[in-house]
């Protein structure tokens, strides 16, 4: 299982690089290139959501002793994924010609507050997704505590069970040498018993029989 993470783990790794070095080339950019560039920037992010969907589905199928180390690994890729894509909705409108002159203008005061004004939106959508982000993060965390819980709960509930059948066994067995030993001991005073008829008898039988001797006599 952790061969498979490692394995999207790799192909995380050499896409966000190839997106990094897109997104600094999108400034530089003008026209039609600059929009290919955006689509291609825009298809890869998407990948590369993607894989982090996989690398997450793989790390709840990680048994609970190990996962906290990929656990620590998904939130540092997770910052990452966060941090391409500001930087990308960033490149898109920093020092772009095009983009100055469809959306601020030509006029110089207006320009810069238009501007200034579009970068605030932009900061406050970037501080909404990041507590998106952790509000996802925690959720995840949540649950992975919750399926740890419930595993926890079902090998006490397993180890319960087990206790009461041995308690059972105990039982029965308890009871199986309390018969045994009641039957010892109804046998043993029973011979008792039959010894001191015996005793009785014989001593009885030895004592007619001087009786009559002497007599005899």
């Amino acid at each position: 299982m952790s061969s498979d993470f490692e394995s999207y783990e790799q192909d995380f790794a050499v896409l966000t690089a190839e997106i990094t070095g897109r997104i600094g080339k999108v400034p530089k950019l003008v026209g039609d290139e600059k929009k290919q560039m955006v689509a291609n920037v825009e298809k890869q992010l998407e990948e590369a959501r993607e894989l982090l969907e996989q690398m997450e589905l793989e790390v709840r199928e990680i048994p609970p002793q190990s996962r906290g180390m990929y656990s620590n690994r998904m939130r540092s890729y997770k910052q990452e994924m966060g941090k391409l894509e500001a930087d990308f909705k960033r490149s898109r409108i920093a020092y772009s010609d095009e983009v100055r002159n469809e959306l601020l203008g030509d006029d110089g005061n207006s320009s810069e507050n238009q501007r200034a004004h579009l970068l605030d939106n932009t900061e406050r959508l970037e501080r909404s997704s990041r507590r998106l982000e952790a509000g996802y993060q925690i959720a995840v965390e949540t649950e992975q505590i919750g399926q740890e819980m419930l595993e926890n709960l079902s090998h006490d509930r397993e180890k319960i069970q087990r206790a009461r059948e041995r308690l059972r066994e105990t039982d029965a067995n308890l009871g199986k040498s309390s018969r045994i030993l009641t039957g010892m001991l109804r046998r043993i005073i029973q011979n008792r018993i039959l010894m001191v008829v015996l005793a009785v008898i014989i001593i009885f039988t030895t004592t007619m029989a001087i009786y009559f001797s002497v007599r005899g006599h």
